[in-house]
């Protein structure tokens, strides 16, 4: 008899856990109080709060601001714009150089309301440009002009390549190649940077910059990789073919591969300066060029 009543004790108090208890547990979790939200009061809490607003928008190839930037890509037929955020003044200044799409949406909006739409710091000079993506250039359009050409090996810096967009358009480069991956987006600070000039010079994305550098050769390019080691001086190259100036990133310079896939790796300047500290990739994509056209 006593042990068929331990065993029945034991019985009820390890019994299992039928589907109506857990119904109900689920139940219970489910009304348990949220979470306290965040407080923008305590200073701990401000970066969540920041990073979770939804009306920041980060640089990508939709979003366009400064004066310049916008006017161009308001004059481009190509770029399809969306939206135009901007303030009185700024829209002022803007249709005195362009005209304003029937079908685009303005917005007219304070310098404060424009900061919330873009990364904290931006110089946005009161307007910002939501726009579709420019169409994709192929590299045979772009070697099909027999021009000078800026091969970019995972230069990621969008101020550099900015300026780098902008010193091609000045000195008459047929076009600039970089790669999908690793390079930054085609809009925000490397469309203001490059002050219109984007809407002007033919971009080329590719997947395999190797095969791209193949794909040069084949259509009759000298390919120069500038490195600071070699054999030659960029000065010193024959003109009887047109080049395409392969320029590495500033920390890093050109990869192994690309040096390898390059016709010749040549030299900025005719004599030593192993004492002297390098340009910044922008200047000596400049410096490049003119060398090239002069």
């Amino acid at each position: 008899m006593g042990k068929q009543i331990f065993i029945s004790f034991l019985i009820t108090v390890h019994r299992p856990i039928y589907k109506e208890d857990q119904i109900i547990y689920k139940y219970r979790m489910k009304k348990s109080p949220a979470p306290p939200k965040f407080s923008s009061k305590n200073p701990k809490n401000r970066k969540s709060n920041i990073s979770r607003r939804k009306d920041i928008s980060h640089d990508d190839d939709s979003i366009i601001y400064g004066l310049h930037a916008v006017i161009a890509a308001l004059q481009n037929p190509v770029r399809k714009c969306q939206k135009l955020t901007v303030t009185k003044n700024a829209l002022n200044e803007i249709l005195q150089q362009a005209e304003i799409p029937p079908n685009l949406e303005v917005q007219e909006a304070s310098p404060d309301q424009i900061n919330k739409k873009v990364k904290p710091g931006t110089v946005h000079q009161g307007a910002l440009l939501n726009t579709a993506q420019l169409p994709e250039v192929s590299l045979e359009t772009v070697t099909a002009t027999s021009k000078p050409i800026i091969v970019l090996d995972q230069v990621t810096d969008p101020r550099n390549i900015g300026a780098i967009i902008r010193a091609a358009t000045v000195f008459g480069a047929g076009g600039l190649v970089m790669t999908r991956h690793n390079s930054p987006a085609l809009g925000g600070a490397l469309a203001k940077t490059a002050s219109g000039a984007l809407e002007k010079m033919p971009l080329v994305r590719v997947a395999n910059l190797a095969r791209c550098l193949e794909s040069l050769s084949e259509a009759g390019y000298l390919t120069c990789g500038l490195d600071e080691e070699g054999s030659q001086w960029l000065g010193d190259i024959p003109r009887d073919r047109p080049i395409a100036c392969v320029m590495g990133a500033e920390s890093k310079g050109l990869r192994r591969l690309t040096k390898e896939n390059c016709t010749q790796l040549v030299r900025l300047t005719a004599s030593d300066t192993s004492n002297f500290a390098t340009l910044n990739v922008a200047t000596a994509t400049a410096v490049a060029l003119y060398e090239i056209i002069r």
